[in-house]
Parts: C-alpha cells; structure tokens; sequence
C-alpha cells in the first residue's frame, strides 16, 4: 500500500540532471507512484545558459509552472513564448521545443507521467530553421 509522502525545502537536494544548465530537486512523487509520475523543482544553475538545442520528450504528459524568475522557449507549434512566476505551460507528447534563456533566479515545478521518459535532440522544424 502506497504511504503519504512528504518533500520539505529545508531538506532539498538538488542534482545536475537532464540539462547542464538546470539542477533538479526530486520531489519523491516517481517513487511514490511506482513511476507513474514525477515531480521536480529545477532551478537554473548561476552562470550556465540554456544551448537552444531543439529536442522532443516521449511521454503521455508533462506540464511545467513557473515558481520564481522567467523562462523563454520555443514551440514548433505556437512559437516563442516567455513564462513568468505563475505562468504554466502543457507541452504534448513528441512537440518539438527548445529552451532559449532564463533568468539566474528561474525556478521551476515540473510535472511528468511517467517519471522516466526518453529525450531526442531533433532538427529544428522547418518554420524555425527557415527563420535562423
């Protein structure tokens, strides 16, 4: 039987992870639900900039919140956009998106089902890359 499980900031530990520029503090949702989602605060890492690298995740969902600072992506299919504190974002299964800048202060609350999925580095999509 699953058991309530708790995350407390005083204890976070946060880790380098899927980008270089980011650390992520496991919020212990993954295993709590046996993998069926995960939960993370990211937060930028000082002085480590986003590489604009076009890539797409494989999972059925993944939404992100923004907690403190800004974050610009892009979109293949609704463009650039900048999320402040209190902005959210869905981004569907294989939309292919980049990260372009984010402030030092970013902080971030993802949301993913499952909590393991695999990331592809793409080729920017035909609208973008004509744009470059």
């Amino acid at each position: 039987m699953a058991r309530t499980t708790t995350s407390h900031a005083a204890e976070a530990d946060f880790k380098r992870g899927l980008r270089a520029f980011f650390e992520y503090r496991d919020l212990g949702i993954a295993a709590a639900t046996e993998g069926a989602f995960g939960a993370h605060v990211i937060r930028g890492i000082p002085g480590a900039h986003a590489t604009g690298a076009w890539h797409t995740h494989d999972l059925p969902f993944q939404m992100f919140f923004v907690l403190k600072g800004w974050v610009k992506f892009e979109y293949e299919d609704i463009g650039e956009k900048t999320f402040l504190a209190g902005d959210c974002c869905y981004q569907p299964r294989l939309v292919k998106h980049r990260e372009i800048a984010h402030s030092e202060d970013v902080e971030i609350l993802e949301i993913t089902g499952p909590a393991e999925f695999e990331t592809k580095e793409v080729p920017a999509p035909e609208r973008a890359a004509a744009a470059e």
